[in-house]
């Protein structure tokens, strides 16, 4: 089972706190209380998103320029530059795709 980021232990404490509150709350609070646990349900989606994508973009950029057999400890010049031109064009694309999703139009 894949470990938790640090962020999503606060992330999910508060949502328990906001919703051990919610119990005890009138229905104006109640509203609010609703609301915040909306709020920090999409919060912990959007976190677990960035970490699933972000392990995806280091797996995927990795096996594509690192060498298999490590010959130093550190990486060279030609591994750098393949990385640095990997993650751009991974965030590009990732986020032309979110703007195309969010638009609702299809692809040119």
């Amino acid at each position: 089972m894949p470990r938790k980021p640090k962020g999503l232990d606060k992330a999910t404490n508060k949502y328990q706190l906001v919703h051990s509150k919610i119990s005890m709350a009138s229905p104006n609070d109640m509203q609010s209380a609703m609301d915040k646990e909306q709020i920090f349900g999409m919060a912990e989606k959007e976190m677990e998103y960035r970490v699933e994508l972000f392990n995806k973009l280091t797996q995927s950029c990795f096996n594509k320029c690192v060498d298999k057999r490590y010959k130093e400890s550190e990486l060279n010049m030609g591994e750098n530059s393949c990385i640095d031109r990997c993650v751009s064009k991974y965030w590009h694309v990732t986020n032309l795709v979110g703007q195309l999703l969010g638009s609702g139009r299809p692809p040119m």
